[in-house]
């Protein structure tokens, strides 16, 4: 399994996940993800912001069992804002799939003392 944020994103976008070609435009659609992710109260508290393939799913969320409802997430607006489908089904079918994840990661949420903020 692919612990790297970005190669796991440029993977799910059918892309090579070695190649860098695009890498700072799709940086700036993972990280605003990752941002509203934490303001759902998903992620370390301090914040987070992925920079290059060394940035981790674990440096992010640990162990937490939100994981691959987050890495959903951060896919399906990473390739709205990156490569959005032509279909305009399509896009509204992504549009409600990243709604309805944003309502039940913040339903899983339990704000406790941790440093992540996903208990």
């Amino acid at each position: 399994m692919e612990t790297s944020i970005l190669k796991t994103i440029r993977s799910m976008l059918d892309m090579d996940p070695d190649e860098e070609v695009y890498n700072n435009d799709i940086l700036i659609h993972i990280n605003s993800a990752i941002m509203t992710l934490i303001q759902l109260g998903v992620g370390p508290k301090d914040g987070f912001v992925v920079s290059s393939a060394a940035d981790t799913w674990n440096e992010f969320l640990g162990n937490s069992k939100l994981l691959e409802g987050a890495k959903q997430y951060i896919y399906i607006k990473t390739r709205l804002g990156f490569d959005p489908p032509t279909s305009s089904f399509v896009v509204e079918a992504m549009k409600a799939s990243a709604t309805e994840l944003e309502s039940r990661l913040n339903m899983q949420v339990d704000p406790g003392e941790e440093a992540y903020q996903n208990g």
